[in-house]
Order: structure tokens, then C-alpha cells, then sequence
């Protein structure tokens, strides 16, 4: 399979890494194995011309061929272990002891130089060996040889410990290389929660401090999110246009229909409630569309609690409401700021319209969802109330300001985030509700 083919970036880089410091080994072996073979076939070279020079200055001068002294110091007086000499003129030869009477079969040197030369030959035996020879002006051939297995065995040896001091190079530098890419993709696997923290809501953009490697991705990842997050305003902007534009007439004229003597057979009631309620399902799933963007918005509670506590306390001032709340710090839900407003702002007002004095806000997460509980001091509701309160356009009072549209609009709002509206009768004595948003 080719590193094309090959579809983690991780798997690929130590593929690569690896590949490359095997070859860098296998080079770095064949390279130092040729230095040592040329060094230990110097070694080799220069113990064998020492052995000629010494030979061709111990030779006695005259007719006959005789040494002035014994030349057969070790290695050269063990028979048979390829380290010999010889000495030949015309038919006359002189020999080292490991020869034993046999004399080596050596090519001729170049005539006219005064330096040992290289020279193919083999041993009594015919056995191969490492060959020098000196060409002397009055024909005197002085020939020196080692074993084949004097360059062998060195070699065999130090190529044995190269082996193995590679092999431990080889696995360090494997070790590098992985510890190097784990090391290199580090930002890419902190990009990738900085993203999962962006789709769950606990972020809002991807943090710009980034290696400049990674920065400009990052960059480009934040510019999509503000694209999106525009677009996502716009939308929302048309939905609540169109919201405001349908919704509020329809109800209205819903209320005027409902009155004594404006529609004797209800069919226009009929048709109102059928256009309201095909108006309602398509702006529900317009919005729906515009909520699930590539980001989940994130709205901390203890905030807009504290705003809407403290304008709701000055617009009721004449009754002295007092709203306390008990918000536990970091608590948010995923919901936009804007309809938070809207629902908790309903709820708020609604408890210090009907509370003798006192409103209580508290919240707490259970489990993924967030329950925000709103309850109050006043006379509270029945149950018949409690199931009527919650139709749309539907007051049990009048004579109090308002449109009876606040808690309907509420669960709608709360429905639309996979969440929900309850009511029930509160400790203090008065109504209790509970919403329920996505945390």
C-alpha cells in the first residue's frame, strides 16, 4: 500500500520516518563496512610490505640465494596458516616454514619499482590468499602472503558489533520518531477538542494562540463560525418578523371571533384556528432550522436572572416585590439569550403580578437538561386552573394587564428546545414553574 493510500496522517509520518532511517542505516552500515575492510586490508598490506623489505634487505649478496638471518618469526613458522613467504631467482627458492616445502604460484610484479604491489595467486593448496610481491633489478622475486581469513574474521567480527550498534541506533531513532510525530500532531488533537467544545456550546470560537502551522486554519475555522453565526441571526431575524407579523393578528382575530355574536356558527373560528395552527407548525420548524446550525449557543443563567430580577423589581415597586435567586455559578443552558429573555422575563412577571411580595428564582442541572423553578407567595392556582392557564389567549383575571399569551408562548419556546413548561401549587403557597432547557 502507498503512503497515498494510507488515510491516518499519523500512520503515514512514522511510515515515512521509519522508511527513511532504513535506509539511512542500511547506508550508513554498507558505507562503514567498506572503511573498515580498506583499514584492516591496510593493516594487512603494510604487515606483509614490512615482511618484504625486511627479506629483501637480509639477502646476502652473490650468486646464491641466502639469508643473512631466520625470518620465520610468527606467524610465519605456523605450516599451513597462510602467512608466508618466499623468496625466488631463476630456479633457486628460499621459503617461510608454514610453506613446507611448497612453493606459492604468484603472477610477476611490475619490473622497475621499488614498491610491493598487489599480486593473484593462490597458496600450496590453492587456497585463496592476500598476496604482496616486490620485483627486484637483479630478477629476485620477494613475495609475502596472509589467509583470506585474516580480513574475514576482523570484518566478521566488527560487521557483527555494527550490526548490533545499529540495530540499537535503529530502535532509538524509531523511538524519536514516534515520540516526534505524537509530539507534532499535538495541536492538531487540541484543535480537534477546541472544536468539539465549539459544537457542544462551551466555546465560542476556536482560541487564536496557535502554531503557525495551525494558525491559519484556525483562522479559517473562525471565520466559518461568524459566517454561520450571521446567518443564523438573519434567519432568526426573519422568523420573528414573520412571528410578530402572522402570529399576534391571527390571535387577535381569534379573540374577536370568540366574543358573543361575531360568528354564529363558528366556521370562521374554525378556519382562523386551522391558518393559526398551520402558521405555527411551519415558523416552528423555520426556527428549528435556524437553531441546529454548526454551533450550540451557550447562555449562562445567573445573569440575565439577575437583570430580569432587578428590572422586574423596579416595575413592580408599588407592591415592594422583592425577587431573590439562587443561581449556582457556571450553570447555562443551551438556548438563545434572546428567548431565555422571553421565557424567563414571562415567568418572572407573571409571579410578581399575582405574589403577595415574594418571588423566589432558583436552578439546578439534571442530568443533560436544566430545570429553572420560579415560584411565588400569591393565592396560587386550582387544578382546573392550572390546565386552562396555559391555552393560548386564555386569562383567569381580566383586570390585569395583558394578553394571555405569556405562558403559551413560554412552553412553545421550551418546546422547541427539547425542553418543557410545568406548573404546579409552590411551598410558599402560590404557582410554581418549572423550565425545563437543554443544558
Amino acid at each position: 500500500m502507498g503512503l497515498g493510500q494510507i488515510g491516518s496522517l499519523r500512520r503515514r509520518l512514522l511510515l515515512g520516518a521509519l522508511a527513511l532511517i532504513a535506509v539511512a542505516l542500511v547506508v550508513a552500515g554498507l558505507a562503514i563496512g567498506l572503511i573498515l575492510a580498506r583499514f584492516v586490508r591496510g593493516q594487512i598490506d603494510s604487515r606483509l610490505d614490512a615482511q618484504i623489505v625486511s627479506l629483501a634487505s637480509g639477502l646476502e649478496p652473490g650468486p646464491s640465494l641466502r639469508l643473512s638471518r631466520d625470518f620465520d618469526a610468527p606467524p610465519f613458522d605456523r605450516p599451513g596458516s597462510g602467512w608466508t613467504w618466499q623468496i625466488r631467482r631463476g630456479a633457486a627458492v628460499l621459503g617461510s616454514a608454514s610453506l613446507v616445502g611448497r612453493p606459492l604460484d604468484v603472477a610477476a610484479a611490475p619490473d622497475g619499482d621499488d614498491r610491493p604491489h598487489p599480486a593473484e595467486g593462490s597458496g600450496p593448496r590453492g587456497e585463496a590468499l592476500i598476496l604482496r610481491v616486490l620485483s627486484l633489478p637483479d630478477g629476485t622475486v620477494v613475495t609475502a602472503s596472509a589467509p583470506r581469513e585474516a580480513l574475514y574474521g576482523p570484518l566478521r567480527e566488527a560487521g557483527l558489533a555494527l550490526a548490533a550498534s545499529l540495530g540499537v541506533l535503529g530502535v532509538c531513532l524509531a523511538a524519536g520518531a514516534v515520540a516526534q510525530v505524537r509530539l507534532g500532531l499535538k495541536p492538531l488533537d487540541r484543535l480537534r477538542r477546541e472544536l468539539e467544545a465549539v459544537r457542544a456550546g462551551r466555546r465560542e470560537r476556536v482560541p487564536e494562540p496557535q502554531p503557525a502551522e495551525i494558525r491559519p486554519l484556525a483562522a479559517e475555522i473562525n471565520a466559518l463560525l461568524d459566517q454561520n453565526a450571521a446567518q443564523l441571526a438573519q434567519a432568526r431575524t426573519h422568523v420573528a418578523n414573520l412571528a410578530h407579523g402572522l402570529k399576534t393578528p391571527l390571535a387577535t382575530l381569534s379573540l374577536a371571533l370568540s366574543e358573543p355574536g361575531r360568528d354564529p356558527d363558528g366556521r370562521l373560528a374554525h378556519l382562523v384556528g386551522s391558518l393559526d395552527r398551520g402558521v405555527r407548525h411551519h415558523l416552528r420548524r423555520a426556527r428549528s432550522a435556524a437553531l441546529t446550525g454548526a454551533t450550540r449557543i451557550r447562555t449562562g443563567l445567573a445573569g440575565p436572572v439577575a437583570d430580569l430580577a432587578g428590572t422586574l423589581e423596579r416595575l413592580h415597586a408599588e407592591k415592594g416585590v422583592r425577587v431573590t435567586h439562587e443561581i449556582p455559578p457556571g450553570l447555562a443552558v443551551a438556548c438563545d439569550p434572546q428567548d431565555l429573555d422571553e421565557m424567563l422575563g414571562n415567568l418572572i412577571d407573571n409571579a410578581c403580578t399575582w405574589c403577595t411580595g415574594m418571588v423566589r428564582v432558583s436552578a439546578e442541572g439534571a442530568r443533560s437538561d436544566v430545570v429553572v423553578t420560579i415560584e411565588d407567595d400569591g393565592p396560587g392556582l386550582g387544578p382546573e386552573a392550572l390546565a386552562a392557564v396555559a391555552q393560548r389567549g386564555r386569562r383567569l383575571d381580566e383586570t390585569v394587564p395583558g394578553h394571555g399569551f405569556g405562558l403559551a408562548i413560554t412552553t412553545e419556546l421550551a418546546e422547541l428546545y427539547g425542553g418543557g413548561l410545568e406548573l404546579d401549587r409552590s411551598g410558599m403557597g402560590g404557582l410554581r414553574a418549572r423550565l425545563r432547557l437543554p443544558g
